[in-house]
């Protein structure tokens, strides 16, 4: 068992029951990511290791992006962790204030890396990724924590998104499920 994968299953994110996902699939298996995210143990250790992985990639981004609410405390921790600014992706548009879908400085031509906490379909990730393209950011590559290698990775591939994840679901399940 990896770093990462004994890092959820002690502080107690990886549950076995009947559930429902995002996408609407079924699985019996979750992971409460938001419980690894708010452990801050578990949270350093996720930023050190997206950390190690951003600093083996051929390109360093210019900004690291997360989307909310999920994977912002992941973006926070992986700029503290290697200095790279962060912005945050709203799935919709808020009716007050700005309305604005990105927060924080976003330039044109910057290279973004997405950070998440699950892919299943990506779904979301995909969302994401448009609306950093639409306002002229590069996505190139995205990072997530836990690949459930539930078809996430040929949808990114067919956007010309690479999937790097710290574990993917065949990891952390072992010969468990």
């Amino acid at each position: 068992m990896n770093e990462m994968s004994k890092a959820l299953s002690e502080c107690g994110a990886l549950q076995f029951g009947d559930f429902t996902l995002a996408s609407g699939a079924k699985s019996s298996y979750y992971i409460d990511i938001k419980k690894a995210s708010t452990n801050p143990k578990v949270l350093k250790l996720i930023a050190e290791l997206m950390g190690e992985t951003i600093l083996g990639m051929n390109e360093k981004p210019d900004r690291i992006a997360g989307v909310v609410l999920g994977s912002v405390p992941l973006a926070a921790a992986v700029s503290l962790e290697t200095g790279i600014p962060y912005i945050m992706i709203r799935k919709e548009k808020k009716d007050h204030g700005t309305g604005k879908l990105i927060e924080g400085d976003l330039n044109e031509g910057d290279r973004v890396l997405v950070v998440e906490d699950v892919i299943t379909t990506a779904g979301s990730s995909m969302s994401a990724i448009d609306t950093i393209r639409k306002a002229g950011g590069k996505v190139t590559d995205i990072l997530s924590v836990i690949d459930r290698q539930s078809g996430g990775e040929e949808n990114l591939s067919s956007i010309n998104v690479k999937l790097h994840s710290l574990v993917t679901a065949d990891e952390l399940l072992g010969d468990r499920e």
